[in-house]
């Protein structure tokens, strides 16, 4: 393996066309706006309880704490409550590193201590049963999401560590994962458990990362080894312990945990997505560290299976509403797919953690897809409203009417009772930095292109790497080097794999690269202020899916560069369904760069047709009746079509949309 490790965001400043508004709203907007939700200080949303929860947690901890809550209201909320509070903490400490803020710190350090007020004399952490009853702690695994929280509160913990140097949190994880090490684990005398909703694999293993304390690791290297083993551990549980199995009736069974069946022998991604991705990236991580062939084996297989046969066009994968979970291979409804945003998300940890083990230009690819469509098309514009489901194609008066699309929303909402989603966008946006570049002391690979600055120790040298670009809006990509003297590696650019066609010059000349893996890798020695100049053709495509997948048939898509396109009814009127594109490569299309219109975006115009009425009522004729007229097309309407990024639908009030048109 030619393994690789991610830039830090502390090594790299983001200056971006497309990005650097993005990330300002998410510092200046939606990481506001969150605080007074998780506060319960937003009008008209639904309450969070997240903050009431733990003021509760920690009056009835420490008793001489007042923080005007009565402790008789409960826990209020889902059991994974507290997880929404930990995410905001992980987005408002990357933001720190890019964006220093004495006031943001000021309210980080103000509920971190309400947060520590709350644990417990064996280090034990969570609302739900410090609230409800500790008697019944670690219990229900399966489902109630002890773990889950501490995953998400201990990367919260390690970024505002590596942010603000501040150990309070992180010393408190710390202490909560050896209260659970020594109560969960291989031996007679511990309940031999593990995540029902992973992340824990991959918090231990960052916190492993910064501890070196061995104990993390094997902690979860243990929930990811012992999950699927027989006897099943939630089988043992439920009879134990009582309560319920929800999917006792699903294909799934317990696949929807990705626990039926060891993590070695699984090669198809079933089950909950969000689960199901971030369990593979924890697996990735363990891969890294060990060297375990099984399970880079596993996640290759796994990778592959959703990048080529469960993974919509704008990066989104779920297909399911039920359960929120993949369903099977080619199955991509548009209308009553799921396609949370958390999932996507969790998809580019996926590939961020597979293009470490071994830059492949796969992974960045599907990075790419997600971040520039099925990630960010999760909050609006302005970082006020937030979609949980982002579907391909929408028509509000069957959303309100059929039940099948009960969860699809026609526009984004405030907040959730569930809301993990808009605290989750927050904290890889903000953290945008860790997925630019990766390294090792031979190469640097750029897997994202995005106007920056980063530095590099390579075998000692300093050396800065500068890129320019206005992508996704061209393919022009000026990557500079700065260093004393020279130095020798390999650098290497990802060739997208919409990019047809690219050229590339070194200090205005060209130069030898060779292609390896879907990278373009250039040998040599470097000197100070070399400049090397990539042009990726950027033409406006029309993209059909494998033939497989059913739902999108006799059907088309546009693309620009990794920026997918729909039509909305906005601009083109009501019915989209009756729009039809010629299945020819759209070299009439005309592109045109708006800066003032959705945030600044290219639009597309493009000829098409639209179907006419009939003039009659009748709900079915005899095909082709028209065309016996003897008038040629009698049946269409010229159309001009304008097609927005997919990523800045819904930011002009509830209409139709679709992604996939009809040839």
């Amino acid at each position: 393996m030619n393994q690789t490790e991610f830039l830090d965001i502390k090594d790299i400043s983001i200056n971006d066309s497309f990005w650097s508004p993005i990330m300002e709203r998410v510092r200046t907007k939606v990481i506001p706006y969150q605080w007074e939700a998780l506060n319960d200080r937003v009008s008209g949303a639904e309450p969070s309880y997240c903050m009431r929860n733990f003021k509760i947690a920690a009056q009835m901890t420490h008793p001489e704490l007042d923080y005007g809550v009565d402790n008789s209201l409960g826990h209020g909320g889902h059991v994974f409550q507290d997880s929404d509070l930990a995410k905001w903490i992980e987005a408002a400490a990357h933001s720190l590193v890019w964006h220093p803020d004495p006031e943001l710190e000021k309210n980080l350090d103000s509920a971190i201590e309400i947060i520590c007020g709350a644990q417990q004399k064996d280090g034990y952490l969570n609302t739900y049963y410090i609230i409800s009853g500790l008697e019944k702690r670690f219990t229900n695994l399966k489902d109630n999401h002890e773990l889950y929280c501490f995953g998400h509160f201990t990367e919260a913990a390690i970024a505002y560590y590596r942010a603000a140097g501040k150990r309070r949190l992180l010393d408190a994880m710390i202490f909560y994962a050896d209260c659970i090490d020594s109560l969960i684990g291989p031996q007679d005398n511990k309940i031999r458990g593990y995540p029902g909703h992973e992340i824990a694999e991959m918090a231990l293993l960052k916190l492993f990362g910064i501890t070196k304390n061995k104990k993390h690791l094997d902690l979860a290297l243990y929930f990811i080894n012992q999950r699927g083993q027989k006897p099943l551990y939630f089988e043992d549980e439920i009879k134990k312990h009582g309560g319920s199995f929800h999917w006792n009736d699903s294909y799934f069974q317990f696949q929807y945990y990705q626990a039926g069946i060891p993590v070695r022998d699984q090669h198809i991604a079933e089950g909950h997505s969000v689960r199901a991705v971030y369990l593979y990236s924890g697996m990735a991580d363990a891969a890294r560290i060990t060297n375990d062939a099984g399970l880079l084996k596993a996640c290759g297989d796994l990778f592959n299976n959703i990048s080529k046969k469960q993974m919509y066009i704008t990066g989104s994968i779920g297909q399911s509403a039920y359960g929120e979970s993949f369903s099977f291979d080619y199955d991509l409804p548009n209308d009553t797919v799921y396609a949370e945003t958390c999932a996507a998300i969790g998809l580019a940890f996926f590939a961020q953690r597979m293009a470490a083990l071994q830059p492949k230009g796969e992974y960045g690819d599907v990075l790419e897809r997600a971040l520039y469509n099925g990630i960010i098309s999760g909050m609006s514009l302005d970082g006020q409203s937030f979609f949980y489901v982002n579907p391909l194609e929408v028509l509000p008066e069957a959303c309100l009417k059929d039940r099948r699309l009960k969860h699809v929303k026609t526009e984004r909402q405030k907040w959730f009772g569930c809301a993990c989603c808009p605290p989750n966008l927050a904290r890889i946006i903000a953290s945008l930095g860790n997925y630019i570049h990766s390294y090792n002391e031979n190469a640097i690979y750029t897997h994202l292109f995005a106007g920056s600055s980063s530095q590099f120790l390579l075998n000692g040298k300093n050396l800065t790497v500068k890129l320019e670009t206005q992508y996704p809006r061209s393919g022009m990509v000026a990557v500079t080097f700065a260093m004393e003297g020279t130095a020798r590696f390999d650098y290497g650019f990802r060739v997208p794999s919409w990019c047809q066609k690219f050229s590339v010059l070194l200090n205005n000349a060209p130069v030898n690269y060779k292609l390896r893996d879907g990278f373009a890798v250039i040998a040599g020695e470097w000197k100070n202020n070399d400049l090397l100049e990539i042009n990726f053709e950027m033409p406006v495509t029309l993209v059909e899916a494998n033939p497989n997948v059913r739902q999108d048939a006799g059907k088309l898509a546009l693309t620009m560069g990794p920026v997918v396109y729909c039509l909305e009814e906005a601009d083109n009127g009501n019915e989209l369904q009756k729009i039809r594109l010629g299945s020819a490569q759209p070299a009439e299309a005309k592109t045109e760069f708006k800066k003032d219109f959705l945030g600044g975006i290219n639009v597309i115009t493009i000829q098409g047709k639209k179907i006419k009425n009939w003039d009659t009522q009748d709900l079915y004729r005899p095909a082709g009746l028209q065309e016996k007229t003897g008038q040629e097309n009698s049946g269409y309407e010229d159309k001009s079509l304008k097609f927005i990024p997919y990523y800045a639908w819904a930011n002009r009030g509830p209409g139709e949309m679709t992604v996939w048109v009809n040839k």
